[in-house]
C-alpha cells in the first residue's frame, strides 16, 4: 500500500509539474514568432518618419486659426492705410 502511494504522488508530480523534455526546452528557446511582421523592405520610412505624431484635429483647428488671423490682421492693416490715404486725400 505504501508503494502505491508513493507512486500515485510521483504520478501527481508529473501530472502538476513541467514535462517537457530537453529537446522540447531547446526548441521553446530558439522559437520564432512568425506572428510578428519583420521590417518591410518597400516602406522605404525613417523609425523618425514612422514615429511622427499626428496632430490632433484641435491643434489643425488651432494652426488654421493662427492662418486666418494673420491673414486678417495683414487685411486690418491694409485698410487702416487706404483709410489714412482717403483723409490725406480729402485735406487736400
Amino acid at each position: 500500500m505504501a508503494n502505491a502511494w508513493n507512486q500515485t504522488c510521483r504520478m501527481k508530480g508529473l501530472a502538476v509539474g513541467p514535462m517537457t523534455t530537453f529537446e522540447y526546452s531547446e526548441w521553446w528557446v530558439k522559437r520564432i514568432n512568425d506572428n510578428i511582421p519583420g521590417p518591410n523592405s518597400e516602406n522605404g520610412q525613417s523609425i523618425e518618419e514612422h514615429l511622427r505624431v499626428v496632430p490632433t484635429e484641435l491643434e489643425i483647428i488651432k494652426q488654421d486659426f493662427e492662418r486666418r488671423n494673420a491673414e486678417l490682421e495683414k487685411k486690418i492693416e491694409q485698410m487702416e492705410e487706404e483709410k489714412m490715404n482717403l483723409r490725406l486725400d480729402m485735406d487736400v
